[in-house]
């Protein structure tokens, strides 16, 4: 330093002292505002650290409602499985027995019955009052058409010993495409509508459970739309590094802002010397003016060091806010998830009596089976009975012909006998008869007694139709088929009367 003063001197420590204060107040404002930043950073985190505690607990709230909503919907879907399960089962059901009903009936339409079977009167006919006009038998009455009312038993009997049975059954149409059937003895319609009533108890039920056919996906498609309405995990910062380098910041500038205020001193007390007359030396001025020039680095580097900590409060500031938007978002599934709750609980109850309205609907249901199932024991005995019928007739026509060839043999006996002591008593009365007085023993020239063999009580000759070969086969072979299968018929059946309004 020398002494002397320079005239151009102060102007210029004056201009270098206004930047060092301008530079130690900018620099005091620029760390000011990075331990504001700081302050604020510390209690942003805190509210960060806080709200993401709470979107934790309210995301995993919302997750156990998902679940339990889940798992209502699975609830709902296996209950609707189990009784969709209980329907197939009653349509394999319907299918057997509607399969061996339908096996049954076209056995029956299988088997022809012989028109004299049902073209007789009333009174001898096994079926009641059938009309015979369906197989062109009008004019026919019955298999015997010589025992007609107000014929004289004996003398049918005696058509019958001299000419045999009458056979009109060669004379009818042979034909048996015109036959009846068992079936057409069935009640077709009866069978429909039982059929009919089982489709419509069928379509019933399909109908219960459309009620609630759309609610396992419904639950599922808003448990998804709930699920993707919900924020993703939020990223926090990390809090170390960013108080960390904060603090890096801070020292940083603290030792800067100390810098610029040692200059600031420094320009300032070089002022006053100066004032006081002191002169300062050329390389004194080039080095106040090497300092003054650092001045706008050491600026930027506080400048800098702000953006550092303006930067991570910023990295704070949007992660509350994003915490804050998520909370929002959770809030608002929440509120869905207590909505949803209510609809459940609907749900729920209508789903129970859904099921116990098919429950009782599927007990009705069976019963209907089971009346399909004795439909078809009742057509099964039906059957039955009517080949043990032709086995029967068959029977009794034996017997009736051998009663026949056992009485022709008696008739034919007493005949012979008779006419043998016809000859005799001629004989005896042509040689000794008109030796004898005329009024001794006038009987003698009697002829011998004739005998008829008549029914009991004038009772009318037995009527059997006359059944082909091949039907006894096929009845024979139908009885034993059903003794090979175990065929048991129950009495409950076998009982009831083939005139059942509900099959014939």
């Amino acid at each position: 330093m020398i002494n002397g003063r320079s005239d151009n001197e102060q102007p210029h420590l004056v201009s270098l002292v206004l930047q060092s204060k301008k530079a130690l107040q900018h620099g005091e404002q620029l760390c000011s505002r990075a331990r504001s930043l700081s302050s604020t950073s510390a209690e942003t985190a805190g509210d960060v650290i806080a709200l993401d505690a709470k979107l934790r607990w309210v995301t995993s709230a919302v997750i156990e409602q998902l679940k339990l909503a889940a798992s209502v919907a699975k609830s709902i879907e296996l209950k609707r499985t189990e009784l969709e399960n209980q329907a197939k089962e009653w349509d394999n059901s319907r299918a057997q027995r509607s399969e061996a009903l339908d096996s049954i009936l076209e056995s029956l339409g299988s088997q022809v019955i012989p028109p004299d079977f049902h073209s007789t009167s009333s009174d001898s006919s096994i079926f009641g009052s059938q009309d015979g006009s369906d197989d062109g038998d009008e004019d026919i009455s019955g298999p015997f058409a010589d025992s007609l009312p107000g014929r004289s038993p004996t003398e049918t009997l005696r058509n019958v010993l001299v000419h045999g049975v009458p056979n009109h059954h060669a004379a009818r149409m042979r034909d048996r495409s015109k036959w009846k059937t068992l079936r057409d003895f069935v009640d077709e319609h009866a069978v429909n509508d039982l059929l009919e009533s089982l489709e419509g108890d069928r379509n019933i039920l399909d109908d219960i459970l459309s009620r609630t056919s759309d609610y396992p996906e419904s639950l599922a498609n808003t448990i998804s739309a709930i699920q993707a309405t919900l924020p993703v995990d939020l990223a926090l910062p990390s809090l170390d590094i960013i108080f960390s380098t904060q603090e890096t910041a801070l020292a940083e500038m603290a030792k800067h802002l100390t810098s610029l205020a040692e200059h600031y001193d420094q320009m300032a007390s070089a002022l006053r010397d100066n004032e006081a007359g002191e002169v300062f030396s050329r390389e004194d001025i080039q080095e106040m003016n090497r300092d003054t020039e650092e001045l706008p680095a050491i600026i930027a580097d506080l400048e800098h060091s702000v953006s550092s900590v303006a930067s991570s409060h910023e990295q704070l500031v949007a992660a509350k806010q994003q915490a804050e938007s998520n909370l929002t978002t959770l809030k608002g599934a929440l509120s869905d998830l207590d909505e949803l709750s209510d609809i459940m609980a609907e749900m729920l109850d209508r789903q129970e009596a859904v099921q116990i309205e098919v429950s009782e609907h599927l007990t009705e249901m069976h019963n209907s089976l089971v009346s399909v199932e004795e439909l078809c024991h009742r057509f099964t005995s039906y059957q039955y009975s009517y080949n043990q019928l032709l086995m029967e007739l068959s029977r009794r026509r034996r017997y009736m012909e051998a009663a026949e060839k056992i009485i022709a043999g008696m008739m034919s006996q007493l005949t012979a006998l008779t006419e043998e002591e016809r000859l005799r008593r001629e004989e005896f009365n042509t040689a000794h008869g008109e030796h004898l007085p005329s009024d001794v023993c006038l009987f003698v020239q009697n002829h011998p007694t004739r005998w008829e063999i008549v029914t009991g009580n004038n009772e009318a000759l037995e009527v059997l139709p006359e059944i082909d070969a091949d039907l006894l086969a096929e009845a024979n072979s139908r009885l034993a088929t059903a003794a090979g299968n175990s065929l048991r018929i129950s009495t409950q059946y076998s009982r009831q009367p083939l005139s059942q309004p509900v099959y014939l």
